[in-house]
């Protein structure tokens, strides 16, 4: 060390006098700090687009916040869930789970397996019949949806939770949008989608199917017929690379692709096909194309671009036919920097997908027939921070089936008023369409991105439109804008809540009058809890418990369309939850009761306990030592006046 940084003193040059006793001496009847309990927002929830309880419902799961009424925790636990997001038994199995990477337990050893509780909490929904209650008062307004995919049918649900009555308006056959028509039926069961729907249609929604506004209804009635219009149309039109010969037949767009599969009409791809992208739309391409296979001496109506461009289906007779097919991912960023979830990106080359980065598509080449035979890409390299060819190496990959997933765009046609010029739908912060009274967007028209996105947005849409409806002024969103929870609610829950203040007969400045939730400050609108706020040491090591996968391999890929995880049973789901370290929120864990040396912090009698009221402090006796705040894992305790 040098002795420029040997800079503490502890006394400056002339002093001699020491300083008076009782400045120096702790008086322990006079401290000013005593421990404050302060409700913060757990990062899980803070990394989630659509704001979910997590930790509520991960609490309610290990058995530490009790259900009321006796009803069964898991019932209670999917009350918790649905607050936010309708659909637990899909986002369970599909969402790519940025809570997961926000958990602060991966400073212990891994993050919480949130994803599998949800699954088994949205399943254990579906085998017991578990609906949503209609609203018990409806304030006779009527919202055109446009859309029936998540966003539009989250926005339903939450409308109806209001007692807006609402209509969801969508062209095609079925209800679900790119959870249906996007997603493979492996990663998600079809009856899962089916039944998740149907239960938010029950709480009296009405549908029109096969109905596309713009064309076959106008927006002039809409507007006569509706008091407000959400639109949540999706982005379902892919995009073609934007490369010489890219205009071949036998050049999809990943978003068709996958539309004509889904559908039930495409049944077999061919010999050799090669995928363009790195994110989740990729990855499913790559996976699907590896379980089709393909026909040897297909006839040419039969070829797949034909099927998905023609809108035509193939003879489910062929599929005794199909081969393996040879499939390839290029990405022109490293494989590291890929946007998928990285064990899809794991599933496809176990699958024997060929995954290669850092080579950027420059040209389709293609034969006599216009057909492309090959794409040519070349080297580049990421390693100044920016991407830069790689001179003379330019390489040509073969193959008779080119499927670009490299971005997605709304189908605009009707809606042209409302297209920004890249085929989708300007949103301001509160999800209103700008200029344009009345109505409001969500879901992937505003930007593509994640399923758990587009419910997000869809619950802050429709409380705008509640705004609007009853001509209020929309105020600024929580600087932390999830599903918070409310001590307020839960002591109701337990009619355990404050009396009412009467300025005449009650007491101000007391910490024990009962109009009032004493040394306790939420500050969930406003903060996100770190782990440096964590007691981390409190916490052992303990293994994820994982959901078992069933054995997909290069061997067995073709034509295996089973699900992919298999869910966890009861007793994995609970101590799965126990890993939760409850950020932000106090887990009754003793360690303020037994570490207090004044015997100051005591546990909550049992007739006013609830959670985040487990204990509290005896004033009286506490000295201020702070020793509560520094042994309380989960960092719910602050030291405040």
């Amino acid at each position: 060390m040098s002795n420029n940084e040997l800079t503490f003193r502890r006394y400056r040059d002339g002093d001699a006098e020491p300083p008076a006793w009782d400045e120096q001496i702790f008086e322990q009847d006079t401290s000013h700090k005593c421990p404050t309990y302060v409700h913060r927002t757990p990062p899980c929830q803070g990394s989630c687009p659509s704001g979910e309880d997590i930790r509520g419902w991960l609490q309610i799961a290990r058995g530490m916040e009790k259900p009321p009424n006796d009803i069964p925790w898991q019932e209670y636990a999917f009350e918790r869930s649905t607050d936010a997001n309708p659909f637990p038994a899909i986002m369970g199995r599909v969402c790519p789970a940025p809570c997961q990477d926000g958990c602060n337990r991966n400073e212990v050893e891994d993050f919480v397996g949130i994803n599998s509780v949800e699954q088994y909490i949205g399943d254990y929904a579906l085998e017991n019949k578990l609906s949503f209650a209609s609203p018990a008062i409806e304030t006779g307004k009527k919202i055109a949806i446009v859309g029936g995919g998540v966003a539009g049918v989250a926005a339903a649900y939450q409308l109806r939770r209001k007692g807006h009555a609402c209509t969801i308006f969508d062209d095609r056959e079925q209800l679900g949008g790119m959870t249906r028509y996007g997603i493979p039926s492996y990663r998600t069961p079809r009856e899962v989608i089916d039944e998740e729907i149907d239960r938010i249609i029950q709480m009296g929604v009405e549908v029109k199917l096969k109905t596309k506004i713009g064309t076959d209804v106008s927006f002039d009635q809409l507007e006569k017929d509706y008091d407000a219009i959400l639109l949540a149309i999706g982005a379902q039109s892919g995009s073609l690379i934007p490369i010489p010969g890219a205009d071949a037949s036998n050049c999809v767009s990943g978003v068709a692709f996958l539309a004509a599969f889904n559908e039930g009409r495409l049944l077999h791809t061919n010999k050799k096909v090669v995928v363009i992208g790195g994110g989740d739309t990729a990855m499913d391409v790559v996976s699907v194309a590896k379980r089709l296979g393909n026909i040897s001496n297909m006839n040419s109506n039969d070829r797949p671009e034909n099927i998905i461009l023609n809108q035509t289906a193939h003879d489910a007779a062929v599929v005794a036919k199909r081969e393996g097919a040879e499939v390839q991912l290029v990405y022109r960023r490293p494989i590291e920097k890929m946007p998928a979830a990285e064990h899809e990106i794991i599933a496809a080359q176990k699958e024997g997908v060929n995954i290669v980065g850092s080579l950027m598509p420059i040209e389709v080449i293609k034969d006599e027939n216009g057909m492309a035979t090959a794409l040519r890409v070349q080297k580049v390299s990421w390693d100044s921070g920016k991407m830069e060819v790689i001179e003379n190496s330019e390489m040509d990959i073969e193959c008779d089936l080119i499927v670009s997933a490299i971005g997605q765009k709304g189908d605009m046609n009707g809606f042209e008023e409302f297209d920004n010029g890249y085929g989708l739908i300007n949103a301001d912060k509160f999800y209103q369409v700008p200029n344009k009274p009345g109505y409001f967007v969500a879901g992937d028209i505003i930007r593509p991105h994640l399923l758990t996105t587009a419910i997000g947005q869809a619950a802050v849409a429709v409380e705008s439109i509640d705004h609007y409806l009853s001509s209020q002024e929309i105020d600024t969103r929580p600087k932390v804008d999830v599903h918070h929870f409310s001590i307020l609610e839960k002591l109701q829950e337990f009619d355990l809540d404050p009396n009412k203040f009467d300025s005449q007969d009650s007491d101000w400045g007391t910490d024990s009058a009962n109009y009032a939730v004493h040394n306790y400050e939420d500050r969930s609108k406003h903060e996100i809890i770190s782990s440096d706020k964590l007691y981390l040491s409190h916490f052992e090591e303990t293994n994820r418990y994982l959901r078992s996968e069933n054995d997909v391999n290069e061997n067995n890929v073709l034509g295996h369309f089973e699900e992919r995880f298999n869910g966890l049973a009861e007793i994995d789901v609970q101590d799965e939850a126990k890993r939760c370290m409850s950020c932000g929120m106090c887990f009754e864990c003793d360690n303020c009761v037994i570490y207090c040396p004044q015997d100051a912090v005591a546990k909550t009698k049992k007739t006013e306990y609830a959670t985040g009221r487990y204990v509290y402090t005896d004033y009286d006796r506490c000295i201020g030592c702070h020793i509560c705040a520094e042994v309380c894992p989960t960092g719910y305790i602050d030291m405040g006046l």
